[in-house]
């Protein structure tokens, strides 16, 4: 009797036991699945999940996104695009127009100049003039740039362009003064002596503070504090190239001009002001610290 017993208890466990597997089958299909955010722990971040997956993060501030918007005109439209060469920078958007107005300015003092007798005095106007080609054309190279591999290759030569125009400029500072002092002429009377000094002035302090800030920003305490003037020595660049035009249209009306070179006021005011047309549109209002 009790080995019966046994044995129908022994019958009765497996379909127990496949009655409870059922129950769970039925169970599990009946239950949503679990959500994405079940699966991952509370510690996983999207920079591990990130990293688990070999992708960098990549994080832009709002700046650096909207540092491709020109003063005029549509988001990109003077921005150097990626993976083209800081060649077209010197062309991007109305750039071309700048080029046509300052090659023009440079082209009417020039033949002005070997239309004349030439003179040690002739190298004053060529090698002047010759610098404020370079200056233009070392703004029109760096204002597209926005993103930080531009922004360091545009300021490269952004520097080397604005040294060479220094040294040109420099030149010609002291060419006239020589010339001035072996015939006994009288320093810095006339409206575009006392323009050209003004000018002299602000650009070797501009060359200065440029230098610093972006090859030892040390200087300023460190490199926040630093970029936090940046947007001065861009407003400061843009004034310094309104004055070099100022100081040409000035020298139009010097004696020298007026006998010997005979160029124009109107020539000299049409080509700055299409010079300015053209690098006025591609200004970034983020870099000026404007919104």
């Amino acid at each position: 009797m009790a080995e019966a017993i046994e044995l129908q208890r022994t019958s009765e466990e497996p379909a127990q036991t496949n009655d409870t597997q059922k129950s769970k089958d039925v169970a599990s299909l009946s239950s949503p699945p679990e959500s994405p955010s079940d699966t991952h722990s509370d510690s996983e971040t999207p920079e591990t999940m990130a990293s688990a997956t070999g992708i960098p993060e990549q994080n832009y501030s709002s700046e650096d996104r909207r540092e491709d918007e020109p003063l005029l005109g549509e988001s990109g439209d003077a921005a150097q695009k990626e993976g083209k060469g800081i060649q077209f920078n010197f062309v991007i958007g109305t750039a071309v127009i700048a080029q046509a107005g300052i090659w023009i300015l440079t082209a009417i003092i020039w033949a002005a100049v070997f239309s004349a007798d030439v003179s040690l005095f002739s190298a004053h106007p060529l090698l002047n003039s010759a610098g404020v080609l370079l200056t233009t054309q070392a703004i029109l190279v760096l204002q597209p740039t926005h993103t930080p591999k531009q922004k360091k290759q545009g300021t490269n030569v952004h520097a080397v362009l604005n040294g060479t125009s220094l040294l040109a400029l420099i030149a010609g500072l002291i060419i006239i003064e020589y010339n001035k002092i072996s015939h006994g002429g009288i320093h810095f009377v006339s409206i575009h002596a006392i323009l050209g000094l003004v000018t002299y002035i602000l650009l070797i302090i501009q060359a200065l503070i440029g230098i610093a800030q972006y090859y030892t920003p040390s200087i300023f305490g460190g490199l926040d504090q630093a970029k936090s003037i940046w947007k001065y020595h861009r407003m400061s660049g843009y004034l310094i190239l309104v004055l070099f035009f100022a100081t040409i249209s000035a020298a139009t009306q010097t004696d020298f001009n007026k006998n010997v070179l005979h160029i124009q006021l109107w020539a000299v005011i049409t080509a700055s002001v299409i010079t300015l047309v053209g690098v006025v549109p591609r200004i970034k209002k983020q870099k000026l610290g404007m919104s």
